[in-house]
């Protein structure tokens, strides 16, 4: 058979025409190459000569390492040479492990204290199955061989300074290393091999053992400064509507932000951004959604300075958006939420009136509640489109004679019907005499819940979240 070049996993060959040999296994009734080299067969023994030396490292032997992986305990390096032999790795032996006891002849909390990913390492095989087993402690000549730094990538040189060995000339970090005797080739710098700096059988001193009891933190790198940098100032892309710092929203100036409530489902934050631009330099516009997507019938909009933001609010609360009636204001404005988010009503004793015809007006309660109390003020709900709700309330400036007031006018008619007054609830509280009762003061369910909107701002209860479907 004529001599040619293959790969692991090709095919030469079938079972029972010829015998696997060296460089060969057997898969399936196929005999398949298992090295790179040239295919040979002799007696009926089909092999493959592996066009470079196989080499196989053996308990006692030396080699050369990459560290690749360390973990609080142990660590990975990738083997590189077996020094004194010439030859490919097998993948089995490819990858060695180590612990953190193996490293150097002293207390180490972590690996990371004495190696560093990517240093380059001579080290001891102590086993090879089932995987291949590092030491670095037994042998002076075991240990670093290079090592960079890792704020700036310069090479480290030997330096002892305390706790320290290695000293980066560029940027002046210090570091600790389980050195090997020949670090950097640097037997003629020093009288004995660099291991001598290892300080073996030492206890830590005080500055190392701060670094360590400050856990992740005290042995985190901080990457040196671009040397080119030129000074100027840095920007970062921050996608529209996320918030900036610590996953907060970036903190916008007083008075800038407002508040957008009563949106209509279909409108999102393209439609709000192009109804509020006209008013100004927006630096933030973002409608908000729930989990499925849908609009929570609100958003915000931030302006670069207030007199755009004040703007925007003559101009567009109360404006209709399909039918619907938009709220706008200062989001962060004391006006409207006191401190924790209530609205503020007027002064004097709050009064409910309810049960009252949808034609009934201001003028008229002004009139009726007029005749036994000084009126501040009289508030109809209505709903978005303007329209009675069928309830209102009064604020009396006698605080004294809300109980009058309530004898007197409740049960009363107006255009046939029977209204209904009582003191207001108070919020987070308990309302006047009609509250104390179980029959809640004798209002419906649709009046309760129409007061505690009317508490809330207006706002509507959070909506029950669905089951998505599969």
């Amino acid at each position: 058979m004529t001599a040619s070049l293959v790969t692991p996993g090709s095919i030469i060959g079938q079972e029972g025409q010829h015998t696997t040999g060296e460089g060969t296994t057997l898969h399936d009734g196929n005999i398949i190459a298992t090295v790179i080299g040239n295919v040979n067969v002799n007696d009926g023994v089909i092999s493959v000569g592996a066009s470079k030396a196989i080499v196989e490292p053996k308990v006692g032997d030396t080699v050369i390492c990459e560290i690749v992986k360390l973990n609080e305990k142990n660590g990975e390096a990738m083997i590189r040479v077996v020094e004194g032999q010439q030859g490919s790795i097998q993948p089995q032996h490819l990858y060695g492990q180590f612990y953190v006891t193996g490293l150097v002849d002293r207390f180490m909390h972590q690996t990371s204290d004495a190696l560093r990913r990517r240093d380059v390492c001579r080290a001891l095989v102590k086993e090879v199955s089932p995987v291949v087993r590092l030491d670095f402690r037994e042998r002076n000549d075991c240990g670093v061989l290079h090592a960079i730094c890792p704020s700036c990538g310069d090479t480290f040189t030997l330096h002892q300074d305390g706790d320290w060995n290695m000293l980066c000339q560029t940027c002046g970090a210090q570091s600790y290393r389980a050195l090997a005797d020949n670090y950097g080739a640097g037997w003629a710098e020093l009288e004995q091999g660099a291991s001598a700096l290892n300080n073996a059988g030492k206890r830590w001193g005080a500055e190392a053992e701060a670094m360590f009891a400050r856990g992740p933190a005290g042995r985190a790198t901080f990457i040196a400064a671009d040397v080119r940098e030129d000074g100027r100032e840095r920007t970062y892309f921050r996608f529209e509507g996320m918030g900036g710092g610590r996953g907060g929203r970036q903190k916008a100036a007083p008075g800038t932000r407002l508040f957008v409530g009563g949106l209509p489902r279909e409108v999102g934050t393209d439609q709000l951004r192009e109804l509020f631009a006209s008013h100004g330099e927006m630096t933030d516009c973002i409608v908000l959604v729930d989990d499925a997507g849908v609009n929570r019938g609100f958003g915000f909009v931030t302006y670069a300075n207030k007199t755009m933001a004040e703007a925007a609010v003559a101009a567009l609360d109360g404006h209709k958006i399909n039918g619907r009636r938009i709220g706008v204001r200062d989001a962060d404005s004391d006006d409207k939420k006191k401190k924790k988010g209530g609205r503020r009503d007027p002064e004097g004793l709050k009064l409910y009136i309810g049960n009252l015809p949808f034609s009934a007006t201001k003028e008229q309660l002004t009139t009726m509640v007029a005749a036994h109390a000084t009126v501040n003020e009289i508030v109809m709900a209505t709903d978005p489109a303007g329209k009675s709700k069928g309830f209102g309330f009064a604020f009396i400036k006698d605080m004294d004679k809300g109980e009058a007031v309530v004898k007197a006018l409740n049960g009363t008619e107006m255009e046939g019907r029977k209204i209904k007054v009582d003191i207001a609830k108070a919020k987070g509280g308990k309302g006047g005499k009609g509250n104390r009762g179980d029959d809640k003061g004798g209002k419906s369910a649709r009046e309760l819940q129409a007061i505690r909107e009317e508490a809330e701002g207006g706002k509507k209860r959070k909506r029950r979240s669905r089951p998505k479907k599969d």
